[in-house]
């Protein structure tokens, strides 16, 4: 964890998030409780700020310097405002494609998958504000930079930008193994939204309960499963084939 992105003393992240800066990730000591952490926790709650409650000896990992039990990353990267730009992509002369994450939590993962978005056409990635991978120093290095050049959305929850997006006509396709249907038969040329889950869940129930369409790879091998990233990158050049 780099100096420049790390905010140290839960007073210090205490002003931090009252002055809107874009908090990634908190990291707060198990066990501690007095006035001043629970003024914190209260304020995280209220901000759907992603937090890890952690041994001390994690935050002595992270850092060297006086954290007080409480860390926090501030995202290098400033977030875009969903309604505002879902409502731009629509408007628009190109079908919009957008990419929900749900829950992803490798930062390295999430780069990979934001390098292959900005390569495919991409218009707006959407993240929850909690639960999900932060962007970091390694998401941008894993990015190459791509992180820098489309429009990444922080959502209270992944079914809110869901319904948002099918009340606005956009097909809601999830990649699960779930289902017996292969990406093939799925119709990419409209607007459309493709979820990717988590490393080890998949897309949640919740959430696959209410998209559109379900569809999955074939997989031909010994193993069940694809790395979400490369899962991810098949999806979207899928529908790179089929528009372009």
């Amino acid at each position: 964890m780099s100096k420049e992105t790390n905010i140290y003393g839960t007073r210090a992240i205490i002003e931090a998030i009252k002055a809107k800066k874009e908090i990634g990730k908190i990291y707060l000591q198990k066990g501690i409780s007095n006035p001043l952490s629970k003024q914190l926790e209260h304020l995280i709650k209220d901000e759907g700020i992603s937090v890890s409650y952690v041994p001390e000896e994690k935050l002595h990992k992270l850092s060297s310097q006086n954290h007080q039990g409480a860390i926090a990353t501030i995202s290098p990267i400033r977030f875009a405002d969903f309604s505002q730009v879902a409502e731009a992509i629509l408007a628009g002369e190109k079908k919009g494609l957008f990419l929900l994450l749900d829950q992803l939590s490798d930062v390295r993962n999430f780069g990979a998958i934001i390098r292959t978005a900005e390569c495919t056409g991409v218009d707006a990635i959407i993240i929850p504000k909690s639960g999900g991978a932060p962007v970091t120093d390694d998401t941008i290095k894993t990015s190459a930079g791509a992180v820098f050049n489309i429009p990444i959305c922080k959502v209270d929850h992944i079914k809110d930008a869901i319904f948002y997006l099918q009340g606005s006509g956009v097909q809601i396709v999830a990649a699960t193994e779930k289902t017996d249907d292969l990406i093939y038969a799925v119709d990419f040329k409209d607007h459309t939204a493709i979820v990717m889950g988590s490393e080890g869940k998949g897309v949640t129930p919740g959430v696959l309960k209410l998209v559109d369409v379900k569809a999955k790879l074939p997989l031909s091998g010994k193993i069940s499963s694809l790395n979400v990233s490369v899962a991810c990158g098949a999806f979207l050049y899928e529908v790179v084939r089929q528009r372009y």
